[in-house]
């Protein structure tokens, strides 16, 4: 993907681009923008193509740059393109800022974009607290961003949409969950006055690096996210099964918790935990 700036830096002239792109060598992906060799654009392509055409120092933003990190599902919206000055660009959404601070450019995969921190801060405009709280969540869990780094972005922020709503989700400590059912088990724990357990914490035992979903240390008590993948991948249910024999033979005990069972049978599910010893909130 080039722009034609690119192409002219690499000696060839605007004559020579427009005759490239006659014979099928160069494709048009947006004004001053091409695709070498052929027009198939995988994600990655558009999003770069769309950088490319909102002009120097554009970067991915918002939705699309959740997307390109992968803290949001992957969907099929409009490239969304921070720009300096405001350019109209076909099949685009482009954003126009002056509060840019250096300290929120990045470049992941290839592609200008806004850090994890910024995007979550511009995101917070639109998502609900929920939404918000879970894009942080997988960001954390992704080891793309801390709390430290989600905080430091703040010290540097005035007023602006959104922020309010940032800076609350961000004091709720939004934990680092890697699926919906952990999201789930982690609004069932909260709900049910739990006191607050570790999150994807890595275990070693006997030489190998376990992770359990949820774990309270001082109990010794795991609860794995039973999700649907498990029962339908016979691989996955045999790594979970040595995992769990693993974890018990440690002195871990292990309470496997469903999707149905975190939604449809909340106060059974929450029985079943203080059964088997889940500590209560002292707050």
């Amino acid at each position: 993907m080039l722009s034609l700036d690119e192409l002219l830096d690499c000696g060839l002239t605007r004559k020579e681009v427009l005759g490239r792109a006659a014979r099928g060598q160069l494709h048009r992906v947006h004004r001053g923008v091409y695709a070498v060799g052929h027009p198939g654009l995988s994600q990655l392509g558009r999003w770069l193509a769309a950088v490319k055409a909102c002009g120097p120092g554009s970067l991915l933003c918002r939705h699309a740059a959740g997307m390109h990190y992968g803290f949001l599902m992957l969907e099929d919206h409009d490239p969304q393109v921070m720009a300096t000055a405001r350019r109209r660009v076909e099949g685009v959404r482009t954003y126009r800022t002056r509060d840019l601070h250096e300290l929120d450019r990045w470049r992941h995969g290839g592609i200008p974009v806004t850090t994890v921190e910024r995007t979550l801060l511009d995101l917070a405009a639109t998502l609900s607290d929920r939404g918000l709280r879970r894009a942080m969540s997988r960001a954390q869990s992704l080891r793309l961003t801390s709390p430290r780094s989600l905080a430091a972005i703040l010290d540097r922020t005035r007023a602006r949409p959104g922020r309010n709503r940032y800076a609350r989700v961000l004091a709720s400590g939004p934990p680092a969950t890697r699926s919906e059912l952990e999201d789930r088990l982690h609004d069932l724990i909260d709900a049910g006055a739990f006191a607050r357990p570790e999150y994807n914490v890595p275990l070693i035992i006997d030489g190998r690096r376990l992770i359990p979903d949820v774990r309270w240390p001082a109990q010794r008590l795991v609860v794995e996210a039973d999700s649907r993948e498990w029962h339908g991948n016979p691989q996955a249910r045999a790594d979970d099964a040595e995992r769990q024999a693993l974890l018990e033979a440690a002195g871990e005990r292990v309470i496997r918790v469903t999707w149905e069972q975190a939604t449809a049978h909340v106060a059974q599910t929450c029985a079943r935990l203080t059964a088997a010893g889940a500590p209560r909130s002292t707050t």
